[in-house]
Formats: C-alpha cells, structure tokens, sequence
C-alpha cells in the first residue's frame, strides 16, 4: 500500500494514493523538459483530481484538456475556479463547491481519502485566453497541503516568496513532503527556499520549479548547500523529470 509521486517538470506532479486514486498538481505536462510530455498527456484515461495552486499558464498547463477527457474534479480556491469556468471552458459540472475552498479552508474530498487544505503564498494569480489576450484577476494564489487518508501529507508551495506564516504550516500540519519553488526570478531562490524549509520542518523536501527557462536559474546543488547552512534537518531528495518515487508517511 504505497503512495507514488511523479514530477513532470516545473511545478507538475502526479500522486497516485494506495487505493490507486490519481491526483495531478498544475498539470503543464507539455513544458519544455518534459520530452514525453505529449505521450503522458494521452496516456492520461483517468483522472480523479486536478489541483491549481494559481492561474498562470505554467500551472495551469494542459488542465482543462485532461478535465475534459477524464471527467476529473477541479481543486481550487473560488476564484481560480470560476475564472478556469468562464475564460478557459473548464466543465462547470467539473468544479462544483464540493471541490472549491479558499484560504484558511479545508475540503474533504474522494469519500474522506483525501483532504485539501488552502494556504497562502505570495504571488500573483491571473488567466489569459491566449498568449496576448488581457490577463483576468483569478484570486490570490495559493500553496496547498494534500493529507492522504493513513499515507502522507504534502506541501506544495505553489509559486511564493518567503514569508514569516508559513511556521504557521508546521503547527497545524506535519509534513511529511514539502514540493518547494527554488527557481528565483519569478519565485524565492535556493537561499530563501532553504529559510522555508526551515520554517516549515518538513521530513522530506523536494524541489521544484527551475531549470524549465533560462531565466529560473535555482538549482538543486546551491539549494543543497543553502539547506546545510541554515542546519536544516530534512532529507534533501532531487528527482529527475518524469521520474517516480514512493512516498513515505512518518
């Protein structure tokens, strides 16, 4: 009875539970590091649930594609969901009140097996029709931690900033996985990353969201380094795209 998780690049992860249910995480399958992108996309049958943290392209990705093909649930905060209705045709149906929350709430999910809860991360949120189309204000963005009914709870940041709150995760939450952003430019670099972690004190970290452009220069190695100046006590584990790794509970 394991618990699997898959990075596709950026900000993208699958986790498939014990019981076999498939949740998908900002699911840009077609970024560009991901070169099997397109062939997991139409190997994609079944979906149960696609969680956004926010509404920009990169996270967004290939979401209403794979709602509309799997039938899978929208997670996300009420107005993500409702501009993901109106502006991207994400089914309605698809992303009712049972599957929308926002900041500070918590939703009980696939008959209890999974629970959401909504964080903040500092960021922005917007979604665009098309590449040059004007940008529509789609919420604040958020992290998310993920809690699997006797498996794991999982932190994925979303794309933020250190922020002095997030001590605030680890008092209601222990975590077992944190999915932090290390990229900088857009997001916190490996420094700030590491204070995080720090502040979080998850048993694992994982991290995420660089190397996709030139511009996202955090890598692992200097994050690896900053994690052991600031003494941090969680494991370091650095996946390779499109790789799978089971996920341990504490």
């Amino acid at each position: 009875m394991e618990t699997h998780l898959t990075w596709y690049g950026q900000s993208a992860f699958k986790i498939t539970t014990a019981t076999g249910k498939l949740l998908l995480i900002d699911p840009w399958l077609t970024n560009p590091v991901f070169a099997r992108g397109k062939e997991e996309l139409a190997a994609l049958d079944h979906v149960d649930l696609i969680l956004l943290t926010h509404g920009h392209s990169d996270h967004v990705g290939n979401a209403v594609e794979i709602g509309k093909r799997t039938g899978a649930k929208l997670v996300s905060n009420f107005d993500l969901n409702a501009a993901m209705v109106s502006v991207l045709g994400y089914p309605e149906a698809q992303a009712s009140n049972e599957t929308t929350g926002h900041l500070g709430g918590e939703l009980s999910l696939l008959d209890g097996e999974v629970t959401v809860r909504f964080v903040p991360a500092w960021h922005g949120s917007s979604i665009q029709r098309e590449e040059n189309a004007p940008p529509v204000y789609a919420g604040n963005p958020t992290g998310l931690i993920i809690a699997l009914r006797g498996g794991p709870t999982v932190y994925h940041t979303g794309d933020t900033d250190l922020f002095s709150d997030m001590a605030l995760v680890s008092r209601f939450n222990d975590i077992d996985t944190m999915l932090v952003c290390i990229g900088d430019h857009f997001t916190m670099g490996p420094a700030r990353a590491a204070e995080a972690v720090k502040l979080v004190n998850p048993r694992v970290v994982i991290p995420m969201h660089y190397g996709t452009f030139p511009v996202l220069t955090g890598t692992p190695e200097v994050f690896d380094r900053e994690l052991k100046a600031c003494k941090v006590n969680a494991e370091l584990r650095v996946m390779k795209v499109g790789e799978t790794i089971v996920l341990d509970r504490g």
